[in-house]
């Protein structure tokens, strides 16, 4: 059961069309209060929006007990 803030938090990635091509949004939640903890945009599918996300998520909030992703390649990139 999820009963406080910071206990587990999400990440996942969307793709926004624009005219020509892609944005993609980042955006880590915790799934207590439903907050946006962080998010960034990208015109790349490069893992460094991502890790930018979580690094301000993690120095913003502290850490949470669990992060659940879909297992998205740029969730666990190693760089």
């Amino acid at each position: 059961m999820i009963d406080r803030p910071n206990q587990v938090w999400c990440g996942d990635i969307t793709y926004i069309p624009m005219h020509r091509d892609f944005l993609y949004l980042v955006a880590i939640m915790d799934w207590y209060s439903r907050k946006v903890l962080a998010w960034r945009l990208s015109n790349t599918l490069e893992a460094d929006f991502c890790d930018d996300a979580l690094k301000e998520a993690l120095a913003t909030h502290g850490k949470s007990q669990i992060f659940n992703t879909d297992q998205s390649g740029l969730f666990t990139s190693a760089g």
